[in-house]
């Protein structure tokens, strides 16, 4: 008989995330990802409930409204900017920047777009104001170690130095 996914359970899944509207994958995790049932929420909590009850091998799909758990789209958080004002660093689509304003908070905002005279940055979660489909495999499920449940989920070992390569300077 196999396990079933409940509270105190390590998991192991993997998942991709596609708009409803254009059928894109928007992401997905290639390597499994580990975590404790009920003691560590990767995921939003609607699809963490999906998942109980399930075993390895289960495959589901969770459709999730963006606006329900983000809200809808905010235009105010979409800033253009000349590129001459933005560091090099920054000037790849993708690239994720990390801002503060006059109150002292923090956002991220992720490049969107480059041409020659301009850049643009947008501050929304990217599933803010998306229908999207969380497709989830399951890939192994049993007993959590105490290590795991402390850390609420796998337990990467560090990596070992030879200690013949250790001399002092």
């Amino acid at each position: 008989m196999s396990e079933t996914v409940r509270d105190g359970k390590f998991v192991e899944l993997t998942y991709r995330v596609t708009d409803r509207k254009t059928g894109h994958v928007l992401t997905s995790v290639e390597f499994p990802l580990g975590y404790v049932h009920g003691h560590n929420e990767i995921l939003a909590p609607s699809v963490h409930g999906e998942l109980e009850g399930k075993s390895a091998g289960d495959v589901i799909e969770v459709p999730i409204d963006g606006n329900q758990i983000f809200g809808p789209r905010d235009e105010s958080l979409v800033f253009t900017d000349r590129i001459d004002n933005v560091p090099e660093a920054y000037r790849q689509v993708g690239t994720s920047i990390l801002m503060e304003n006059d109150r002292g908070e923090t956002r991220s905002f992720l490049v969107t777009h480059v041409d020659d005279e301009t850049l643009t940055v947008d501050g929304n979660n990217p599933l803010r104001g998306r229908a999207v489909v969380f497709t989830l495999e399951i890939l192994s499920v049993r007993d959590a170690t105490e290590e795991e449940t402390r850390a609420g989920g796998a337990i990467v070992a560090g990596a070992e130095i030879d200690p013949s390569l250790l001399r002092p300077l």
